[in-house]
Parts: structure tokens; sequence; C-alpha cells
């Protein structure tokens, strides 16, 4: 970087409009015209030199300059507020129902803005490459900005000397001009008094105080940088995990995201609902309820850990680590992890029984059989002879367009196709059963059958978390209050004193609150013989 030396000796760097030392206009920089010499001087940044108004010059210095711009800044949160209001147009993906299908489930659900939220990706855009891209982008915009103003703005305020020139003391807003004796040692004194940190060489006097409120903003900055660096980490899976999974009564299942090393058992499910007369309190708003009110609902789980190596087909050693009662906002800890119970579904079906009799005399029972709902078999046979052959299975049947079709793999509505052949017969009956019903396709059919009876389970819907960001969400917002607390409570404040021949000059400036220095200025002066400044700002409005 290019030198300036100023007439004071001080060498400051290209760009300084003010001299770091003595604060005189740097002559090339200040562009005077006219009258622009009894202007005030523009004290931000202390007339710094900054790098953004300096260099253009390749391509570091245009993305530098770019992204110091506190517009550019401005402009990337608005865009990173509207993309994040239109996240929440439609519920995001980890939002919709567990086990929906996202392609299918926002064009059922919301027509065709549904369907063309979810093809531009919005059903997942706060985990988006784009919308990461944003925040950094943010993100560099802050560190770039600060680094722009702060290390200049520290090195000017670093190297003032109470000694001014006559140019910046007149030019300042608040300046006057005193004629005669005046009582110095007890202007110093007030000053202390109102806790003013007191620098004096020769005739020249520098009073501040609050300097430090100075950095406020840049401490808002780094608050806001590490907060948005806890929100990118959210990203990293080894860093947050909000997973889910079902677990049927009885079952054992891989928790997902813990790479097959944890399991969960549900040992039972528990669901306790609000009764009116126990709970007098809400009985007016359990009675507008049409179906029964939740009070508890609770996993009963063993949490357990893999101990052998992992080999390809060959059945987990487990060891039980944790045993839990996990309710709502109560949920079973392990090795960073946490479930929480978040869901659950009711009689889900286990096993059905039917017995298959002749067509119009259910006394004539040739045999019955079980079927083992999560694997069922593909015969049974039956002690008469007869044998039953399941030709389809639909676990959670429904009718599309006239065609029987399964939502999922799960016994929620089972029904069956089936094919019956009597004692000594090869040519099979066809039958269609299921709960509530049981259709002869042909009404031909000598046998049928019929449900005798069914087994049901309980499923819980548990919620896998892990969140290691908290730390620097905490930190980075707690970093961001201090910043606003320390710009907004405090304010930075100097007063110059300076002879020259028989006049004494003073002068003062703030970064804001202008009576609050003024009144200090007003206890200071009292009984001094000093004049109080005047407001050059509304002297010239």
């Amino acid at each position: 970087m290019n030198r300036i030396k100023c007439e004071c000796g001080h060498v400051n760097p290209e760009g300084t409009v003010l001299c770091e030392a003595c604060g005189k206009p740097v002559e090339g920089n200040q562009h005077i015209d006219g009258n622009e010499k009894d202007k005030l001087l523009n004290m931000r940044y202390e007339g710094s030199a900054r790098r953004s108004k300096t260099y253009n010059r390749n391509l570091v210095d245009k993305t530098w300059n770019f992204f110091s711009s506190v517009k550019v800044g401005v402009w990337l949160i608005v865009i990173t507020l509207i993309a994040s209001s239109l996240g929440t147009i439609f519920p995001q993906e980890m939002y919709i129902p567990p086990g929906a299908d996202p392609a299918t489930h926002y064009e059922e659900q919301y027509g065709l803005a549904g369907q063309i939220y979810y093809q531009l990706g919005f059903h997942n855009l706060y985990s988006s490459l784009w919308y990461m891209l944003l925040i950094a982008l943010i993100g560099v915009s802050l560190v770039i900005c600060s680094i722009d103003r702060v290390v200049p703005l520290h090195r000017a305020l670093k190297k003032q000397k109470p000694k001014r020139h006559h140019t910046f003391l007149k030019r300042q807003r608040l300046f006057s001009q005193t004629e005669g004796d005046v009582d110095i040692e007890k202007f110093i004194s007030r000053l202390k008094k109102q806790r003013y940190r007191v620098t004096r060489q020769d005739d020249s006097i520098l009073a501040e105080k609050g300097r430090f409120s100075r950095w406020g903003p840049y401490v808002n900055h780094i608050g806001l940088i590490i907060f948005l660096l806890g929100a990118l980490l959210r990203f990293i899976p080894a860093m947050y995990v909000d997973d889910f999974v079902w677990v049927r009564e009885g079952e054992t299942v891989v928790i997902p995201s813990t790479h097959g090393e944890y399991y969960v058992k549900n040992k039972n499910f528990i669901l306790e609902t609000y009764n009116e007369k126990e709970n007098e309190r809400f009985q007016a708003a359990l009675q507008q309820e049409a179906a029964p009110v939740p009070s508890n609902y609770q996993t009963n789980a063993v949490i357990y850990k893999r101990t052998d190596p992992r080999v390809v087909g060959a059945e987990p050693e487990l060891e039980p680590i944790n045993e839990a009662e996990i309710r709502v906002n109560e949920p079973a800890k392990f090795n960073g992890f946490a479930l929480y119970q978040s869901s659950f579904q009711q009689n889900e079906f286990t096993k059905m029984s039917f017995k298959l009799h002749e067509t119009g005399n259910e006394e004539k029972v040739l045999g019955e059989f079980t079927i083992d709902l999560t694997s069922p078999k593909t015969e049974y046979e039956l002690d008469s002879g007869a044998r039953v052959v399941i030709d389809q299975y639909y676990p959670e049947y429904y009718l599309d367009n006239g065609e029987p079709r399964s939502k999922s793999k799960y016994p929620k509505n089972p029904a069956f196709v089936f094919y019956v052949y009597p004692p000594g017969e090869e040519k099979p009956e066809i039958s269609f059963a299921g709960i509530g019903m049981n259709i002869d396709a042909t009404g031909e059919n000598d046998y049928k059958l019929n449900l005798a009876g069914f087994d049901t389970r309980d499923v819980t819907g548990l919620t896998v978390k892990k969140d290691y960001t908290l730390p620097f969400l905490g930190i980075g917002g707690l970093i961001f209050m201090i910043g606003v607390i320390q710009g907004m409570y405090w304010n930075h404040r100097r007063i110059w004193l300076q002879k020259s021949k028989d006049k004494v000059w003073i002068a003062g400036h703030t970064n804001k609150n202008w009576y609050g220095i003024k009144r200090d200025i007003e206890k200071v002066i009292e009984g001094t013989g000093i004049e109080m400044p005047e407001d050059q700002q509304q002297l010239k409005g």
C-alpha cells in the first residue's frame, strides 16, 4: 500500500481521509471544493483508510468490495428471509405423516400448488444446497464487512493524540473558542469525576470515555457469525440428527443414524386418556372432542448396543445399556442421542384366523388356519385335506380405480385373494376376504372362508435426535445480545481542549446521544471560564 505522510510527521495508509495522529484532512482524499472547507468533518470510522474504498484493481479487490458493502449484506438477508418464508407455505418433508411418499403427498394434499412446491424442492428447502449457500454468503459478508471497518478503526483510535490540527477542531460539530484565562486544572478534575480518561500533551487535552461501545456492532457480527456457523453445522450428520422410527410392540429395530450400533425394543406401549368425570376442569373441552384425548402416551423401551463385529446376514449380539419409560418431553438418552415419544398407531393387525366351511352351512367346518401377517405362508393345509393358497396379499387394502392395491407394507387393513382347493380336487375356488368383507367372485363357490378372529398390537413412533450445534447457537446468541447492549446503552464521547496563543479551543464529538455529551461539557466547564461549545450543525441548519 502507498503511504501518505502528514505535516505532523505521521505516515498514513493510502485512502486515509483524516490523519490518524493529528486529524488534519489528508490532501487529495477530502475532495474540498469551494465552501466545502466550512463543512463539518465526516467522523465515520475516524476517516481511516478502508480497503474497499481504496483498491479496485483486480478480482480479489472487486470481490472484497462487493461483500464489504452494507447494501449487499442487507440484500442477502432480505433474499434469505424471502426464501425462508417460501419454506413455510406448506409443511416441510420432516413434518408430513411418517411413511408418506413426498412425491405424491404434496399433490394429494395441496393440489397443483403442492406438486409445484415439491418439484421446485421447497419441501426440503432448509437443507438445500442453494439455501446453505445463502447462509454462507451472509457469513462471508459479515466477516469482510467487519474486517474492512474494525481494523482501520482500531488503528485510528489507538493512534489518536491530544494535540489535534486546528482544522480538525474547528470542523467538529461542537466547537467554541474562549479568550482570556481559564482554569484548566478544575476542568481536568471535573472530567475525571465524570469518569473520562484524560490524556494531556503540553497544553492539549483529550478526554474520552465509552470507547468500548464502538465495538458493539462488530461484537454483533461475531455473534451472528457463530450463530450462522451453528446453523451450517446442522447439515453435518456428526453434529445434528433428526430422524424417525416406528417400533412395534415386542419388536427390536436398529435406531436410524447410529450406523447400526444401537437398537431399541418396544416392550409395550401405554395410552391413557382424559376422563370427563375425573377431569372436571376439562369437561367442556372434552365433550367437544369427537375422540378420546390422550393424557399420556409412553413407550416402555430397552436400548441395546451392538457388541459383535458386523457380519452381513449374522444376527447381532446386543447388550442392554438403558431401560426407560419414554414420554412426551421425557426422552431416553444415550451416547449423545435422545429418543422422544412422537407418535403412535393403535390396533395394527398381527394375526388373522379363518375357518373354511360349506357355503350356507357354517356348521360343516373343514378346518381353521392362522396367518402371521408379518410373514405369511403361501399355502395352508387343513385337517380335512383341503388346501388354501394365498394368491394376493394387500397389507393396507384400498381400491384404485376399481383395482385392489396396498398403501403400505404394514397390516393396517389386510385383505387376501385366496385359492381354495376342496379335499381331493385340483381346481380351486377363488375367494376375496378381509376385515368386514367376504366376496365370492363367481357366485358359484361351494366353500366359504370366514374370519374367525385376529390379534392386534400397538406401534410407537420415536424421534431420534442429536444436536451438538446448540452451544454454537446459544453462545452466538449471547454474544449478539452483548453487542446490542454494548452499542445501545453506551456511547463514545470525546472532548478536546487546546491552547492556541491567547485563545482556548474546545471541541466535542460522540457517535450518538449529542444531548448527553452537551450535558457533560456543561458540568465540566462550569466555573472554569471556558465558553460552552456551540452546535455548529444546528447553526448551519
